[in-house]
C-alpha cells in the first residue's frame, strides 16, 4: 500500500499518511474548491488500510476550519472508522486545537458524539 503526502495551501491541510504505522495526519483550513476531489486519495487510503484488519489507523488532526463539504468528508471518514471498529480494526482518533479556539473544540465534540472508538480532544497552548 502508497504512503500519502499532501502539501498545505492556502485552503487545504497538509496531509500525511503512513501505511505501515497507520496513521494518518492532518494539520491546516480545508475549504477546498471542490472536497471530494481533494478526499478522495485520502478516502481510498483510509479504505485500503481498513481493509486488513491487523493494520490499525490511528487519525491525528490539527485542523482550524472546516467548509460544510470537508466536514462531509470527515464524517465519511469516521463511518468508515466507526465500521472498522465494529470488525475489530484498532482505531483512534486524536484532535488537537488551540487552546484559544474554542470553536475547533466543539465541532470536535460534535464529531465525538457519533463515535464508539477512542476518540481525544485536546488543547494546545500556543507557544
Amino acid at each position: 500500500m502508497n504512503d500519502l503526502a499532501v502539501e498545505k495551501t492556502q485552503s487545504t491541510p497538509a496531509i500525511t499518511a503512513d501505511s505501515a504505522s497507520g496513521l494518518l495526519k492532518m494539520e491546516g483550513d480545508s475549504y477546498p474548491e471542490n472536497s471530494f476531489e481533494f478526499f478522495g486519495p485520502v478516502m481510498e487510503w483510509v479504505r485500503e488500510q481498513l481493509s486488513d484488519k491487523a493494520c490499525p489507523l490511528h487519525l491525528e488532526l490539527r485542523l482550524i476550519y472546516l467548509n460544510t463539504s470537508s466536514v462531509r468528508a470527515m464524517l465519511d471518514i469516521f463511518d468508515m472508522l466507526e465500521a472498522a471498529h465494529g470488525r475489530g480494526v484498532d482505531v483512534a482518533v486524536v484532535w488537537y486545537y488551540d487552546a484559544r479556539n474554542q470553536r475547533v473544540a466543539d465541532l470536535a465534540e460534535e464529531f465525538k458524539e457519533d463515535c464508539t472508538f477512542a476518540f481525544e480532544i485536546t488543547a494546545e497552548e500556543p507557544d
